[in-house]
């Protein structure tokens, strides 16, 4: 699955399924279109993960099919800005997919009309990254204490409890006084969930032949045995939302957006150019983007001698190939 912000998003208003779903594809492309299709929202939609999921096609063919699905009219990337609910922003990036095929117009009106969508706001965003703030501990009040039961912290509650303690146990005949000294000791004990049968039990079991001192012995044990606090449930905070103020088309190649340069068919110029040149020689049989080769498998064939390929190098000799100029490195 991708980080909050990225993967499978629908565009919605589809039509059902329908086996011509992908038939204006050529047969490579409509097996993705399928995968993609069937796969759930949040899925990360990068050519990497996609080909290291499929498993007939490499990196290579995966994204030349990407970019066809995407210039057919099923797939873009939108960038939208959010202001949240507290006043912070940020960019998120979101892969759009679309079962039913549709125009450039109509994804142009679809970007445009996100704007002033209310989504939520509790995403880390994909390219302007910044840190949440920690979900503040929120407790649970304590329930209102009810006369009779278990938990009842009322004074009265623990002096009978621990009054009562000398009739489950003679050597332990506790005198008024030390009822009432010990009696905020009991109520922290039901306070924290014990019953008065708990009280009686830490007092009285194991006692020692004699006991000179019971009230002191009590104490001593009700101190040390105390029973630890209830843990408190953290709350989460109601989600935040944000609303969408922009949102702009980005090449799903090389993440530029509309901002700074023009986009068609998912792609910028550039990334066009390149796809064009990855076309031409995959049809020259320059390019071989079918099936995965074993070497490529989790476990190739042990015995079968390979020649390992320097694919930068294929590329630039593709681009020179077609016309084109090496291709810049991209700053990070």
């Amino acid at each position: 699955m991708a980080n909050p912000g990225y993967g499978k998003r629908r565009a919605g208003d589809e039509d059902p399924h329908a086996d011509p779903d992908f038939a204006h594809l050529s047969p490579r492309e409509a097996e993705i279109a399928v995968f993609v299709d069937h796969l759930d929202d949040g899925q990360a939609m990068g050519h990497k993960v996609l080909a290291a999921q499929h498993p007939r096609y490499g990196q290579q063919a995966t994204r030349t099919s990407l970019n066809r699905i995407s210039e057919a009219g099923h797939l873009r990337w939108i960038r939208e800005h959010l202001t949240v609910e507290d006043n912070t922003m940020r960019w998120v990036t979101r892969t759009y997919w679309s079962r039913t095929r549709r125009s450039a117009a109509w994804w142009e009106e679809f970007a445009r009309q996100r704007n002033g969508r209310i989504v939520p706001g509790d995403l880390r965003p994909g390219l302007a990254r910044t840190d949440e703030p920690e979900v503040p501990e929120v407790p649970e009040p304590e329930p209102e204490p009810q006369p009779g039961s278990g938990t009842d912290p009322d004074p009265s509650t623990s002096y009978l409890t621990l009054a009562g303690i000398r009739d489950a146990e003679p050597r332990m005949r506790l005198s008024e006084a030390d009822c009432r000294s010990l009696a905020s000791l009991a109520e922290e004990w039901l306070a924290r969930g014990a019953t008065p049968q708990d009280i009686t039990r830490a007092v009285t079991d194991g006692l020692p032949a004699t006991v000179n001192n019971p009230g002191g012995l009590a104490r001593n044990r009700l101190e040390s045995r105390m029973p630890p606090k209830k843990a408190k449930i953290r709350q989460k905070a109601a989600p935040r939302r944000a609303r969408v103020t922009r949102a702009v088309m980005v090449c799903m190649d090389c993440d530029a957006d509309e901002r700074t340069t023009e986009i068609k068919g998912g792609m910028c110029s550039d990334c066009r150019a390149e796809f064009e040149a990855a076309v031409a020689a995959e049809e020259a049989g320059l390019l071989v983007t079918g099936y995965v080769p074993d070497t490529f498998l989790a476990a190739p064939d042990a015995h079968a001698v390979y020649e390992w390929v320097d694919v930068p190098r294929r590329a630039a000799e593709v681009r020179a190939a077609a016309g084109l100029p090496p291709r810049a490195e991209r700053a990070l």
